[in-house]
Order: structure tokens, then C-alpha cells, then sequence
């Protein structure tokens, strides 16, 4: 059973950071990172092959923020700078088998919790 589960969220202002990490057991594979802000879809921010080779990001994310892994602890990182209050969402990794990641989010078959990030202006 895959078990995903995320930390690192929490409360800053515009212009700060944080870290995410989600921590995997079970099974390994390509992971992504989404997030929900209330009335809006689920969008995919970032993703990383299962090798760390290959990595997305939203164009609105891209230059701020930064997709990690390391295999031996099966945990990936997101880490989020110049943080902005459209950043505001509850974030979410997921994991699809084999090597490679892919955009849409019903290619993931393994969920986490998801942890709430709220950026003040």
C-alpha cells in the first residue's frame, strides 16, 4: 500500500519561503505536486521523473520555485521562494509508476493528504 504524506506548509508573507516535503512508503515513482485553491481545479505545479533527471513547472511557478527527490529516504521536496499570495492553496503530491511524470493529474494513482499553504500580502 502506498502511503504519501506531506509537511512543511504553513502561514508567511508575500516574498517568503517554505519547504514541502513528501515522504513515500510503499512504492517509488515519478511524483508531482499539485495544489488547490477553493472554486479552482487542481492544477499541477511540478513534477520529477522517478530518476530526478526531468523536471516541470507551471509557468507560473517557474524561476520561484524548485522540485527535489532523494531516493534513498523516497521524499520529495518543493521548495517555494518569492512566495505570493496567488500561491495561497492546499498542496497535494502524487505519485504515478515508472520513471517518467505527466501533466494530467489522473495519471497519479497514489494521493497525500495535502498541506495548506497561505501567503499574506
Amino acid at each position: 500500500q502506498v502511503q504519501l504524506v506531506e509537511s512543511g506548509g504553513g502561514l508567511v508573507q508575500a516574498g517568503g519561503s517554505l519547504r514541502l516535503s513528501c515522504a513515500a512508503s510503499g512504492r517509488s515513482g515519478a511524483m508531482g505536486w499539485f495544489r488547490q485553491a477553493p472554486g479552482k481545479e487542481r492544477e499541477l505545479v511540478s513534477a520529477i521523473s522517478w530518476s530526478g533527471g526531468n523536471t516541470y513547472y507551471a509557468d507560473s511557478v517557474k524561476g520561484r520555485f524548485t522540485i527535489s527527490r532523494d531516493n534513498a529516504k523516497n521524499t520529495v521536496f518543493l521548495q517555494m521562494n518569492s512566495l505570493k499570495p496567488e500561491d495561497t492553496a492546499v498542496y497535494y503530491c502524487a505519485m504515478r509508476p515508472g520513471n517518467w511524470y505527466r501533466i494530467g493529474r489522473d495519471e497519479y494513482d497514489s494521493w497525500g493528504q495535502g498541506t495548506q499553504v497561505t501567503v499574506s500580502s
